[in-house]
């Protein structure tokens, strides 16, 4: 049996979960603090993804990303194209998984104590140590919650995939895709164990990040004691 699907899920939940969590750490820190005009928008903006079905996301990126979208002009400028590749997977669970870990880790960040930022920053500390130093360790509970859960969702990504990766075997067919095909082809046996491998995977996380908590709230226990 062909186990391309999982391996390509994994390299593409993998990367899409590292640029996830470098973009979404740092605008959900700059959302968290930002109280300017068109706040609603643009938290709206970063949130879409995770309302719209799948289909619509892919449609967009689709958009934006073909030979005539603007992203999709720039790459075939230097004779590259997206569309159908193993980076166009990348880029739709990256989309799609955006927002659970921007959500989780705007609330976290939200939740900080604005006293001690303040004291901070009367003491001379510059924004950056103040973010490296004092925001991200009090917010790394929900930073990690964050990880999980858009690795989880980059993971099973399905309908934005489809539509500007496609189903190529060994290329761009992940395992909620080749559970997709192996339904349609009648092959229920073949989807079965996809879904066990999938389900298997996402409990395996789900108990890593109960016991990781459960093993936080003891710290801070203990410490408060």
């Amino acid at each position: 049996m062909d186990f391309s699907p999982l391996w390509i899920s994994l390299k593409t939940a993998f990367v899409a979960t590292v640029i996830t969590f470098i973009i979404g750490i740092v605008i959900s820190y700059k959302m968290a603090n930002y109280r300017g005009k068109g706040r609603g928008i643009i938290d709206g903006i970063f949130t879409l993804p995770l309302i719209l079905p799948p289909t619509v996301v892919g449609f967009f990126l689709l958009l934006i990303c073909g030979k005539n979208g603007v992203i999709g002009k720039i790459i075939m400028s230097f004779d590259k194209n997206i569309i159908f590749t193993w980076s166009a997977t990348v880029i739709a669970a990256t989309v799609v998984s955006f927002p659970m870990m921007y959500r989780t880790c705007r609330s976290a960040f939200e939740q900080i104590d604005k006293n001690m930022i303040l004291a901070a920053r009367t003491l001379g500390l510059s924004e950056s140590k103040i973010f490296f130093k004092i925001a991200i360790p009090l917010a790394w509970p929900g930073i990690i919650g964050g990880l999980v859960l858009s690795f989880a969702r980059a993971l099973g990504e399905f309908g934005a995939t489809l539509m500007i990766a496609g189903n190529i075997p060994g290329k761009t067919q992940t395992m909620p895709v080749a559970i997709f095909f192996a339904v349609e082809g009648g092959d229920m046996n073949k989807a079965l164990l996809w879904v066990l491998i999938i389900v298997a995977i996402s409990f395996i996380m789900i108990f890593l990040l109960n016991f990781w908590s459960d093993k936080q709230q003891k710290l801070i226990g203990n410490r408060r004691k």
